[in-house]
């Protein structure tokens, strides 16, 4: 009988039970990401090995099986490098507590951890220009209910910049009105900020909760059964939009529009604003400067501006002339 801490079962178990709700108190959006990782890797062994998910053991997890696994996902399944290194990064948090509770297993999980990370290509953000933001926003029809409520959560989502996990869960107890209206924003990695809201903006929200009603829950938007929103309610209603957007605005046709893509024309248009760069990313809640520096390198109006601050060279260039014996030696060689 294999003893049972050989057995990926009771480890994987242990990492989602305790580990990553109590020790690392990560988020419900980074276990149901890890638990769509494991749920690939474990199929993808059982494809291969025949072996049950709750057989495999420990040494079946090595570097082959993982580079395998990874490969699977890129050439079988079409998977971008960016979801491969997001699927690695959950075998490598479980390999690291594995180390912990198998010390047996030190030198597997060493090479496990030393697989690296793929380099992607870095793609210059997408965003909209402010016509085609405009005409988005005007598409819902707001002479139906579903049509004032897509009104106010895209309007909002452009407002914010929130992710969509953070305008689904939305809560009217987090929408603050008053001299200057904001909201209370909960976001990736438990980080809290708060966003204000413009003048318009404020207006709508507070003619919209007051059609809810107190009948109508707490969820700042909801889905027509009352309930929380999900992402692909979320998609959806901007998917119709931008269908219904796009007799006006034909550029759109010839975009990919997600939610998160209104998130960087935020982003770009508070850039194209003057707001400094700083600024910005304390709106979106970036942990790092670095990650808002990218809108600065795909907003050609701002290098345009820079250039435009430049004096031209004039005259005519002089060729460097060595005033020294060495230099001038180093200059023919």
């Amino acid at each position: 009988m294999i003893p049972s801490s050989e057995l990926v079962g009771p480890h994987l178990q242990a990492f989602f039970t305790e580990h990553l709700t109590r020790h690392k108190r990560a988020t419900a959006e980074t276990i149901a990401s890890m638990r769509h990782s494991f749920r690939l890797f474990l199929r993808f062994l059982q494809e291969r090995t025949g072996i049950e998910p709750a057989a495999l053991r420990l040494v079946d997890l090595d570097v082959p099986a993982v580079l395998s696994f990874l490969d699977h996902l890129e050439r079988e399944r079409g998977n971008s490098v960016r979801s491969r290194n997001i699927r690695l990064s959950a075998i490598r948090s479980f390999m690291r507590l594995v180390a912990l509770r198998a010390p047996d297993s030190l030198g597997m999980v060493s090479r496990v951890l030393a697989i690296p990370v793929k380099r992607e290509d870095k793609k210059l953000v997408g965003y909209l220009s402010r016509p085609e933001m405009d005409a988005v926003l005007a598409a819902p029809d707001q002479t139906q209910w579903a049509g004032r409520r897509d009104y106010a959560l895209l309007l909002t989502m452009y407002n914010s910049g929130a992710r969509v996990s953070e305008i689904t869960t939305l809560r009217r107890p987090q929408v603050h009105f008053g001299p200057s209206t904001f909201l209370d924003l909960h976001g990736k990695g438990r980080k809290q900020r708060t966003v204000p809201l413009w003048p318009h903006t404020a207006r709508v929200l507070r003619n919209w909760f007051e059609e809810l009603g107190p009948a109508g829950g707490e969820m700042a938007f909801p889905n027509a059964r009352g309930h929380a929103m999900s992402r692909d309610g979320a998609e959806y209603i901007l998917t119709r939009a931008v269908d219904r957007a796009k007799t006006q605005c034909p550029s759109l046709a010839h975009k990919r529009i997600s939610p998160h893509l209104l998130r960087h024309t935020t982003a770009m248009h508070l850039l194209q604003s003057g707001i400094d760069i700083a600024v910005i990313a304390l709106w979106l809640g970036h942990e790092s400067i670095e990650t808002t520096h990218r809108y600065i390198e795909a907003d050609l109006a701002t290098k345009e501006k820079a250039l435009q601050s430049l004096s031209p060279v004039t005259g005519k260039e002089s060729r460097f002339q060595a005033s020294d014996q060495l230099l001038a030696f180093l200059d023919s060689l």
